[in-house]
Parts: structure tokens; sequence; C-alpha cells
């Protein structure tokens, strides 16, 4: 074999790697409306997070007074750099619009062309003239509840679900004592005296924070879940042996009515919560027993349950006290807008990193999850057949774009 030839002639050298230059950040402009829908109190960026999108160089407008539900004064997010502004069209102004509520009727006429807007669906009071307004205005809409992060979890749903579990609790205990019309209760138990009887329908992320907190309390918790691996997780989870069962009516009818509490805590996919207790079976109950409907935003698992407010939270039926609010975080508004900033916060931040919504959106798939239209285009399967309109797949105009 020929030897390779080698002359000094030649000039030998390193060639320079070539990089991907990273995109220039870009600069938002991010308002915040104060929400008057929905009983909403809380807000979607708190001080602390409009200060650090303030200092990576974002401006921030927020209506004032948007933020008194959770707490926070026009002085707070001045303080924090935020801009504060009295007109609200001034607000929709802005090329990013973060919100607590759902998109309503009011607000359809302020919305202006290729606007994003984040915030939450309520499937049960959506409108097909509201999507079609969004699409015409070439909106991009990204919801609150299929957010996704990198462990493929939702997290602004599961931090609203570990409030409304919590909060049953303590909202049972109020319902239970006299002077909440109750029985005269103590949630719980103390020595010497049988602990109070709790019925958890859902071993999802309500009913385990639910448990816990009845567990805290030295109730005894009672756990139904047609899903088995969900009880069994349940039990993992919570470290304590209780009292778990599939949803058989005979057992849940006897169950109910012993019990002082039972929370309605199951969720579906899609359409409406499972109805599992009947009238006949909440009329079988004791007098003065409560019952915490939290999937009532989707219909409720009682057949008595019946959709009360912040203002009027209960209903008596048969005797039974129902709590029927469908947003309960709403009214530990504080912590739950907490929650939501630490997920919203970032995820702007990132969004700028990449350059903006379009170049993040093609480089990350998880985001894509949560985004229900793109630049006017319905990209959500569930609800282009609901409303029947135009499906457009996100994945396909993400490669068209491309």
């Amino acid at each position: 074999m020929s030897k390779p030839i080698i002359s000094g002639s030649f000039s030998y050298e390193t060639l320079e790697e070539t990089l991907d230059i990273k995109t220039k950040d870009a600069d938002l402009f991010i308002g915040i409306p104060k929400e008057t829908a929905f009983q909403e109190n809380r807000i979607g960026l708190i001080p602390e997070a409009v200060g650090v999108l303030v200092a990576n160089g974002h401006d921030v407008w927020i209506e004032s007074k948007a933020g008194e539900g959770s707490g926070y004064s026009d002085h707070d997010y001045s303080d924090a750099g935020a801009k504060i502004k009295y007109d609200k069209q001034e607000i929709f102004n802005c090329d990013i619009l973060v919100k607590s509520a759902p998109i309503v009727e009011s607000d359809m006429s302020l919305l202006k062309l290729n606007q994003v807007v984040i915030s939450p669906i309520h499937l049960s009071v959506l409108k097909a003239e509201i999507l079609e307004h969004m699409m015409d205005k070439k909106i991009t809409g990204i919801s609150f509840e299929n957010l996704k992060d990198d462990s493929g979890t939702y997290p602004i749903v599961r931090s609203m679900s570990e409030i409304a579990g919590s909060a049953s609790m303590l909202i049972a205990g109020h319902y239970l004592s006299a002077s909440g019309k109750g029985k005269g209760i103590l949630l719980g138990g103390i020595s010497g005296i049988p602990p109070t009887k709790v019925i958890i329908l859902g071993a999802g992320v309500v009913g385990e924070f639910a448990a816990r907190a009845a567990l805290a309390m030295g109730a005894s918790v009672k756990v139904f879940d047609n899903n088995v691996y969900r009880l069994k997780r349940l039990q993992d989870t919570l470290g304590h042996r209780v009292w778990t069962s599939v949803i058989e009516p005979r057992i849940l009818a006897k169950q109910l009515k012993t019990c002082e509490i039972a929370v309605g805590a199951l969720s579906s996919e899609n359409g409406r919560t499972p109805m599992v207790v009947s009238e006949a079976m909440v009329a079988n109950m004791r007098p003065g027993s409560v019952i915490i409907d939290v999937s009532v935003d989707r219909g409720g698992c009682f057949e008595t349950s019946e959709i009360t407010t912040h203002e009027k939270p209960i209903i008596i039926k048969h005797g039974v006290i129902h709590y029927c609010v469908p947003n309960i975080p709403s009214g530990y508004s504080r912590t739950a807008s907490h929650a939501v900033s630490n997920v919203l916060m970032p995820l702007l931040l990132k969004v700028s990193n990449e350059g903006g919504l379009d170049e993040y959106v093609w480089k990350n798939l998880n985001i894509r999850n949560s985004i229900y239209m793109f630049k006017g285009a319905l990209t959500n399967f569930h609800l282009s057949e609901r409303f029947k309109l135009k499906y457009t797949d996100l994945n396909l105009l993400m490669a068209s774009l491309g």
C-alpha cells in the first residue's frame, strides 16, 4: 500500500468548531388585568415574581387593585417595578395577558390582534362565540390546567388540588361546629371519644390531601375509588394504612349512613364527574353531617349538589349541609396566587430566553400540551369536537412554520 505523502508545502491548521448562536432574548410586555368574573380573587403573578421579571428587562403593567383579592396592594406592585394602570384597555394592549380567570364576553372587545393569553379554561362556562372571536383576533391561548412540566405532571392543577384537599377538612370542621349550623362536633376527636368518621370519594391529589388533613386531626378516614392503583398509591404516599374500597353502592351507602363528613373528590378526564351518591343515600345520612363536593365544577359526585358561592357557600338538603363552591382555592387566594406565580414566572423567563413564544414552542414539546389556540388556529381536539370548530394539529402547524 502506498504511504500518505506529507509535504512541507501543505499548511495544517485546526478548524474552529461552528457553534449554534443563541437567539437574542425577547423583551416581554406583560399585562395583568383585574378579574371581575367567577368570584376570582387569585392573581397570576405576585409582586416578588413581577420584581424578577422587571429585573430581567421586561415590562409589566397591572390594573389598579388587581391584587387586592390576594392581599397585595398597588404599592406592593409599584415597588416591584410594575406600572399601575387605571384603564383596563391599556392592560389589554399588552402583548401577553396573564389572567387568573377565563376570557369572558366583556373581554372580547378589548382583545388585540396576535395577543398571547395565559389563563384557565372553565369548560362548564366556555362558549363557542368566545373561541370564534379569539380565532378572528389570531390569539394564542395557553391554559393553566394543561401546563405540563418536565416530569410530565401538571403543576398548577396539582397545587390547586392540594389546596382544595387540605381546605375541605378546614371547611368541614367549621360546618360541623354549632356556629356553622352543624352537630357541634370537633373534627378529629379527643381522648375517650370516638373519632370523627370521614368518607373521601376519590384517591387523587385532592383525596390524598384531604386524607392527610383528616388523619392529622385524628379522624377516621375511609377512601373510595374505582382505580385500585390509585388506592394502593395513596396507602404508600400517606405512609399510613387507611380503609379503602372500590365504589360499590351498597358498601358506600352503608358507610355514608354513619359518617360525619363526606368529600367528593372524583375526577374525570373529559366531561362530567361520575355521580356516585344518589339522593336516597344522602337522605339516609345523619342530620347535621357535612358534604364537601370539590368536584361540583364538573357536575359533582352527589345527586343533591348545587353550585354555591363564597358569599352563600352552603345549602341544606335532607338535614345534610352541602358545601358546593366550585373554586375553593380562590378562598385561599394568597396561597393559590403564590403557587400559580411559581409556575408562570419561570415559564415567562424561559420564553424570553428562547427569543419569544414561537421559538419556545418549537423547541419545547411540554408547552404544546397547554396551547389550545395558536395564532387563531384551534389546536385542542376536545374543544373543536364540542363546539364544532375547525381543528388544527399543533405539531403539524409547527412543522409547517419551521
